[in-house]
């Protein structure tokens, strides 16, 4: 099989994966190869994150990934494999660049190597950068943002790519405070606890803490200033091409703005996406 003689299966089987995405509706309301490409994009993340996320053995786990190396490495020789077929077309229609790829992979096999708790911003930051911005700078490429043949990323698709994948995981690492504890896990900044007062970096005991507002502030902060910064960037980009990051930003926004509503100590009621904000969003870009 070569890329030139995909067929039209795999857009159907990453949809039925993408469907469970909160970006779902962001990505439907793209043109079709477009749309296509984020479904492709989306089942790869979703695939290494599973394995990340996985609780069994963690060299089956580090060996795991690196199959999906190898898988990279025989896709950009021209030689796909079957698991990793639904890519093809979206690597080579957009030039989707494999680096970004295995960013991707890097950022889960830090879940991989150790439980992440309480790393530093410079840390948390590395891990920011390949879990969520990298995912940013292949889905410019296909929301239209950069030239098909372009080699290089463009500024300014590339500084959304910086802060709105920022923006988003510094608020899904304040959804799922919960949800990552119960694995072990911890990704509040040291310094943020510590200058909080809060003395553990025990995943349910720092989550137990009475400071633990405080210690949420500064990630909170910093989300908000990644939103700004995004907006900003996406009023000089073409308005065809920010129609889903728009609502992808929309829709997590209203996810921070409840979760500052709501505080941090417990009990922590689950919070969910605002559909009104996402609707208004919906109605102001995607007809663009």
């Amino acid at each position: 099989m070569t890329m030139e003689t995909m067929t039209d299966i795999a857009p159907l089987k990453t949809q039925t994966v993408a469907v469970k995405s909160s970006f779902y509706l962001a990505m439907r309301i793209l043109e079709p190869a477009r749309r296509d490409a984020m479904f492709a994009i989306y089942t790869f993340c979703r695939a290494v994150d599973d394995i990340a996320d996985d609780e069994g053995d963690r060299a089956a786990r580090r060996d795991a990934l690196d199959q999906w190396r190898y898988d990279l490495d025989e896709l950009y020789a021209g030689r796909i494999r079957p698991r990793s077929a639904f890519l093809a077309d979206a690597v080579r229609r957009f030039r989707l660049d494999r680096a970004d790829f295995e960013a991707v992979i890097d950022g889960m096999m830090m879940d991989v190597e150790e439980d992440i708790r309480a790393p530093n911003w410079e840390t948390l930051e590395i891990y920011c950068d390949r879990v969520a911005s990298a995912v940013g700078r292949l889905s410019v490429r296909a929301f239209g943002l950069v030239e098909d043949n372009a080699a290089e990323l463009p500024t300014g698709p590339k500084l959304l790519a910086y802060h709105l994948g920022r923006a988003l995981q510094l608020t899904n690492i304040l959804r799922d405070l919960d949800e990552d504890a119960a694995r072990g896990r911890l990704y509040l900044p040291r310094e943020a606890l510590e200058e909080a007062g809060v003395a553990t970096h025990a995943p349910h005991a720092a989550l137990a803490s009475p400071s633990l507002d405080a210690a949420c502030a500064p990630v909170l902060h910093r989300a908000r200033e990644h939103f700004e910064q995004a907006d900003l960037v996406m009023t000089g980009l073409p308005k065809s091409g920010v129609k889903a990051p728009y609502l992808m930003a929309a829709g997590y926004r209203s996810i921070l703005d409840r979760l500052a509503e709501r505080g941090f100590s417990p009990p922590r009621a689950p919070v969910r996406m605002s559909r009104v904000k996402l609707i208004g969003a919906l109605l102001r870009h995607a007809f663009l």
